[in-house]
């Protein structure tokens, strides 16, 4: 059985704060009202996800480049340590415009998209208006 279910939780994974300040806001802006969490570490991150393995709808907004695990170690370590991955959305949100890191990113098959920062209110409308298929 499936069904469809709003986004509950975002996750904010950029080693930047003030990137991470601002995506907050445009969150808010487009009307998101559940709980934002903000990691500056991918190894943080990569651990509050594999223990809470997503019991609720949960999106999240990675960045490519940061210190200790980059987002692509990231979404390969979710993609093989978690169970179920339906109630999750992972999107790729950086600042690099290099096809060869959009070409990563799209071999990965946990990466629903590739988006270049900074991230809108338009744009946080769209993704926190999709819904996970359970």
């Amino acid at each position: 059985m499936s069904f469809t279910t709003p986004i509950q939780r975002v996750v904010l994974i950029d080693d930047s704060e003030n990137d991470n300040f601002f995506h907050e806001i445009a969150l808010r802006k487009a009307g998101f009202d559940g709980e934002i969490q903000v990691f500056e570490s991918g190894v943080r991150a990569l651990e509050f996800l594999v223990q809470d393995q997503i019991g609720v709808s949960t999106l999240v907004l990675l960045d490519i480049n940061m210190p200790g695990m980059n987002g692509f170690d990231v979404a390969r370590a979710l993609s093989d340590r978690l169970q179920p991955r339906a109630a999750l959305q992972v999107h790729m949100l950086t600042s690099s415009a290099w096809s060869v890191d959009k070409a990563t990113a799209e071999s990965i098959g946990l990466i629903r998209n590739y988006l270049v920062k900074p991230l809108t209110k338009e744009t946080a409308a769209a993704l926190i208006n999709v819904e996970c298929f359970i």
